[in-house]
């Protein structure tokens, strides 16, 4: 394999598999989600267990973890943003998108606020909680389908540059 899972653009040599492979621990908290994302690409269900908050290992359910990475189809991690989580910090938090296939091949576009913490100065899992929605707000009043034309026409909308 040449690509790293997590999308990073870098040789997975390069980039995950020194995590995965014990030889080194992940930095900042982007790295451990990167390596956490890859180690589900490949069911390492030992490394995700290990990564994830000692005082908050009781909480995986290891056989159900194992089944769904196995029985998915990872396509790419997308990275939204970061808040903290740098070699300096002591928490941090990762927002992202992990898309994958699931065992039923119906795609599946997994969206995560992911909060990290140092313990014993190593990067560790702890939570994670569904984004806030950002609410929406137009510039100008919504036009309706029976609203006169916004083009001064004195058709509707519908029937003028509302029509498809």
């Amino acid at each position: 394999m040449s690509q790293c899972p997590c999308c990073s653009g870098m040789k997975f040599s390069d980039c995950c598999a020194p995590y995965l492979k014990g030889k080194k621990k992940p930095e900042t908290a982007l790295a451990l989600i990167r390596s956490r994302y890859t180690a589900h690409t490949f069911a390492n269900i030992d490394y995700i267990q290990s990564t994830h908050h000692p005082e908050h290992r009781h909480e995986i359910d290891v056989k159900s973890t194992r089944e769904w990475a196995e029985n998915s189809d990872w396509l790419a991690l997308e990275i939204l943003n970061t808040s903290e989580g740098g070699e300096n910090d002591e928490q941090g938090t990762v927002e992202f998108i992990a898309k994958f296939n699931d065992a039923n091949g119906k795609l599946i576009n997994h969206h995560e606020l992911s909060l990290f913490a140092r313990h014993e100065g190593d990067w560790y899992f702890v939570d994670a909680e569904a984004p806030k929605v950002q609410q929406f707000r137009r510039d100008a009043p919504k036009v309706g389908r029976n609203d006169p034309c916004v083009c001064g026409s004195g058709k509707k909308f519908k029937k003028c540059c509302g029509a498809a």
